[in-house]
């Protein structure tokens, strides 16, 4: 994945100029555009950021049983307070980028009014769903529906029956659909529309010009940036903690070998040094053959879980559960927890809400990467529709069949994933035949998914705090990568997946107000720029 990210480092106009054609497409108008001085020096974003990890990796190592004080405090704090936030917000940007993409807005072009895709619609689509498929595929692609199957959602039905079933899928949709795919679409936008079409720099803080103007240059600029680090860095550490024990469960399935923090401590290590070598030497051909070779995998994966798994009972549960999902969307767009259910708001909905929250930065950089050329239009209808179709689809044939094993053929799926959640994959295929070719073969999708996306994720960590600049310094390179799996080291120790969970959450929020402030800044710049357009017309 680092190769479509780095490959020519073409983020921004090859030409600013302010004279031909349509102003607003023709380059920066603002004065921060890629050719300035600053670009790639070690600035206040830099130093801040490195500094807060530091003392947060010091305060998880130290003061353990503090930090998970404090965590779960705020945890309880900010969803009790603010839970209701993440619901609000993201159904509010995804009726927001619907109404764009049907509004003459749509036919905007993310670059100049000349430029035309560079990548084929059917590459472009198989970019985006090796960008973020990855690890949660396999962590949650079983674990979640078969959760939901044995403690349904708000008590929408009785455990372990027909309508858990549906439920457990509608609720699995929403989790990793529209909504997940809307806040990774803003950014996406965002930035395209202001790397590509205004020549500015590939900084968060940048996209905030039409509200903020100079002042991004400042200390409020400064202070979006470094939380849309801080953001990123606690994003990438639970992904690298769920493929740590994601990786160390099918071990412990095949080979017997110990699940344990140890196990997963050395597994954590051996990813980062990998990933961290490649970011610093350019490996982009191995990491490119990894993502192609992931989605491969991915494919022959499912194709045979369809093949040998109960097929006719899938297609009707999918449709079933498609169709409930679609009745109840606005229903569990603004479910919250006034009558309760907090705790389960936390593990899952808000959970999730999080860590796309706090990977929309990363996921904007590369949708932004790949998406020079297209129109408003179908970028939005690209990155909302097929990898939620994808999702859909995934979890219903994986989460599907593990739900028939356990309804109708006598299976403990459920019970064994209440006991870990993260056996709750390795556990199915153990139903079915070559159950150990398909468990080293989900193993190896999970270390290819964890080492393409944390190389990417240590490139954009690295460019944010490097002032834009697309060809950071290897020392901070390395820096990011070494500091990315201490703190997934850290984090693991402190408690595992709950630490991981609860700092996620309690770190995203602040964030949530960049993205939410992200928008209208996005549709005020759109405002102006067709104002001006009329202007000059007449």
């Amino acid at each position: 994945m680092s190769s479509p990210l780095r490959a020519g480092a073409e983020m921004t106009p090859d030409e600013p100029s302010a004279s031909g054609g349509e102003s607003p497409a023709d380059g920066p108008s603002d004065g921060t555009g890629p050719g300035e001085g600053t670009v790639g020096r070690l600035g206040s974003v830099f130093w801040a950021s490195l500094g807060i990890s530091a003392v947060f990796v010091a305060w998880a190592v130290l003061f353990t049983e503090n930090l998970n004080t404090v965590t779960t405090a705020s945890l309880n704090w900010v969803t009790g307070t603010f839970g209701w936030s993440y619901l609000v917000v993201t159904l509010a940007i995804l009726v927001f980028l619907v109404f764009l993409a049907f509004s003459p807005a749509g036919d905007i072009r993310l670059g100049k009014d000349t430029d035309r895709p560079e990548f084929s619609t059917l590459t472009w689509f198989s970019m985006i769903l090796s960008a973020v498929m990855g690890i949660g595929l396999v962590s949650y692609g079983v674990a979640e529906p078969i959760s939901h199957l044995a403690a349904p959602a708000h008590g929408v039905a009785e455990p372990n029956t027909p309508a858990a079933a549906v439920r457990a899928l509608q609720y699995s949709y929403f989790d990793w659909g529209l909504h997940a795919w809307a806040i990774f679409a803003i950014f996406g936008l965002a930035i395209a529309y202001s790397t590509h079409r205004k020549g500015r720099r590939a900084l968060v803080s940048q996209l905030f010009v039409p509200l903020l103007g100079d002042r991004v240059n400042g200390p409020i600029g400064k202070a979006i940036d470094v939380l849309a680090v801080f953001a990123t860095l606690f994003g990438t550490t639970t992904s690298l903690g769920l493929g740590a024990l994601q990786v160390n469960n099918g071990l412990g399935t095949l080979f017997g070998i110990p699940v344990n923090s140890v196990t997963q401590v050395l597994i954590i290590a051996a990813v980062t040094a990998v990933f961290t070598l490649s970011a610093v030497t350019g490996v982009s051909k191995g990491i490119k053959f990894l993502s192609q070779g992931s989605s491969l995998l991915a494919v022959a994966l499912f194709v045979f879980m369809l093949v040998v798994g109960p097929a006719v009972f899938i297609a009707n549960l999918y449709i079933e559960s498609v169709g409930q999902w679609a009745t109840d969307f606005f229903r569990m767009s603004l479910q919250g927890t006034a009558f309760g259910g907090l705790e389960w708001m936390q593990v899952w909905t808000y959970f999730m809400m999080a860590w796309w929250v706090s990977w929309g930065a990363f996921v904007g950089v590369f949708l932004a990467r790949i998406s020079r050329g297209r129109t408003i239009r179908g970028f939005i209808v690209g990155v909302l529709v097929v990898p939620s179709v994808v999702f859909f689809t995934w979890f219903t044939v994986f989460g599907g069949t593990a739900i028939h094993l356990d309804l109708f053929e006598g299976g403990d799926i459920a019970e064994q994933t209440s006991a870990d959640i993260n056996s709750a994959f390795f556990a199915t295929l153990d139903h079915f035949p070559l159950a150990g070719i398909t468990s080293a073969v989900a193993i190896l999708l999970v270390v290819m998914f964890f080492v393409s996306g944390a190389d990417a994720n240590t490139y954009v960590l690295s460019m944010m705090t490097s002032e834009g600049s697309l060809t950071p310094r290897r020392s901070v390179l390395i820096l990011w990568g070494i500091l990315t799996g201490v703190t997934a080291v850290a984090l693991m120790l402190a408690g595992g997946l709950d630490a991981l969970q609860n700092t996620v959450i309690v770190t995203s929020l602040p964030f949530l107000v960049i993205i939410a402030g992200l928008a209208v800044s996005f549709w005020k710049e759109l405002g102006a720029d067709r104002k001006e357009k009329i202007d000059v017309a007449r």
